[in-house]
């Protein structure tokens, strides 16, 4: 037998309110029915039980004894399922789920989310990475953060950086080999992930004709930050986005040979559902992301 007909739960709801208003035309104003239906709902009710639970006497309604038993167990109940969904809800609230690419998570929102939850202490935060488009119908993800044109159906997208990449290196490799003077003295160290396609079109508009990169030898590492970390080591010359390496730029860990910086027309976008927009905790982040990549940007 299914639940929804061993606990009648909306003729139970309907018991309550007569019960506590004294009164079947007072408990359908408050829960939005006739009294036709109310009446209804109790009849269904006692049918289920098989006892009468009220005494229907002129202008007047009490309940039986049946009834007098019923009552507070019915009270109890609802009070529990009340304290369930407000604490459903709450923590629901208080989470904020956030899917990024494993790149924008480790060089940017790592190292100033600490801030957010300064701003907002009672915003629990959990952070999924992953270069997967996921869907928000599937997901349990509040807000993702994607590389792309922002167009993406059902979804509010607001733009938090320009994608851009130019070669970077160990100064020390760059000393070795007694300087990097020209683009083409890059094709003289190995070109990390030389299959990048970022890499042909940053040749191209350094005005080097055919770099040869199909040549060389393919490794591909999996996410920029990878490949950051192997050119910090002196592995080679790996290309990157400018925006998350200001401080290995700053401290002298990584150098940017030529000021040339290339794009794809590809951004950096905060997404989330258009229906979900006003929800205060995706509010509340989607205003601080935005204001500190803002202020981080010269």
């Amino acid at each position: 037998m299914g639940l929804s007909r061993q606990f009648p739960l909306n003729a139970l709801r309907v018991f309550e309110a007569v019960a506590r208003l004294g009164s079947f035309t007072r408990a359908g104003e408050e829960i939005g029915m006739t009294q036709t239906a109310v009446s209804y709902q109790i009849k269904l009710l006692e049918e289920n039980i098989g006892e009468q639970l009220f005494l229907r006497r002129p202008r007047q309604i009490s309940l039986t004894e049946t009834g007098e038993r019923l009552i507070p167990k019915v009270v109890e109940a609802f009070a529990i399922l009340q304290e369930a969904m407000a604490s459903v809800r709450e923590a629901t609230e208080e989470t904020l789920i956030i899917h990024s690419t494993a790149t924008f998570a480790q060089q940017w929102l790592a190292r100033n989310l600490g801030s957010f939850q300064v701003l907002h202490p009672n915003i629990a935060v959990r952070l999924r990475t992953s270069d997967d488009v996921i869907a928000f119908t599937r997901e349990a993800v509040d807000v993702a953060i994607r590389s792309g044109n922002g167009q993406w159906p059902g979804l509010v997208a607001d733009r938090l950086m320009i994608v851009d990449f130019t070669p970077m290196l160990s100064p020390r490799l760059a000393e070795e080999m007694g300087g990097i003077h020209a683009p083409e003295d890059l094709l003289k160290l190995r070109i990390i992930d030389a299959g990048d396609p970022w890499w042909a079109e940053w040749f191209k508009a350094a005005g080097v004709e055919n770099p040869d990169l199909a040549s060389r030898p393919r490794s591909r590492l999996g996410a920029q930050a990878f490949e950051a970390s192997a050119a910090i080591a002196g592995q080679g010359v790996a290309i990157l986005t400018p925006e998350f390496y200001r401080d290995d730029l700053a401290s002298g860990r990584l150098l940017q040979p030529f000021p040339l910086v290339c794009d794809e027309g590809r951004n950096y976008w905060l997404a989330y559902p258009e229906s979900r927009r006003n929800i205060p905790k995706i509010r509340a982040f989607r205003n601080w992301i935005t204001a500190a990549i803002k202020g981080q940007t010269p």
